[in-house]
């Protein structure tokens, strides 16, 4: 079950930001067989990311999906991973050095561990350094 979306929180001036069900193929576990074969593995990012107001239609004014999935590709192709513990930290990360995010939700899910299961994994939630951040409710 996916928990619904937040809803963008204007008494902070919150928008959220997110990429969903973003199925990749990664090499990762602990297992022997499972550094041979890369897995599914399906992602699913929210940003909470501060709102500045009119941002001009303007692409350099917003936290861009497309740079963040991007990174995620890169991320996720880059090495061997055992734990997607130690994946979701690695894309929180990643998305936390952009200053106007301000949490980030990260989702990360193994399609293909049991017949008898949709997934398994782990969802974490980051919140960046910084004055907004304690500010930051969901």
């Amino acid at each position: 079950m996916v928990h619904p979306l937040h809803i963008a929180d204007a008494r902070n001036a919150i928008r959220h930001v997110f990429i969903r069900d973003f199925v990749l193929h990664c090499s990762i576990g602990v297992h022997r067989h499972e550094h041979v074969r890369p897995q599914r593995v399906r992602i699913n990012l929210d940003l909470a990311v501060v709102d500045e107001g009119d941002i001009g239609d303007e692409l350099g004014n917003v936290v861009c999906y497309e740079r963040i999935a991007d990174g995620v590709r890169a991320i996720v192709g880059g090495r061997h991973v055992k734990l997607v513990e130690t994946l979701a930290e690695d894309i929180a990360r990643l998305v936390l050095r952009d200053g106007r995010v301000r949490s980030a939700r990260v989702r990360v899910e193994k399609l293909d561990v049991f017949a008898d299961a949709a997934s398994v994994g782990v969802e974490i939630e980051r919140f960046a350094a910084g004055p907004l951040a304690a500010t930051t409710t969901q």
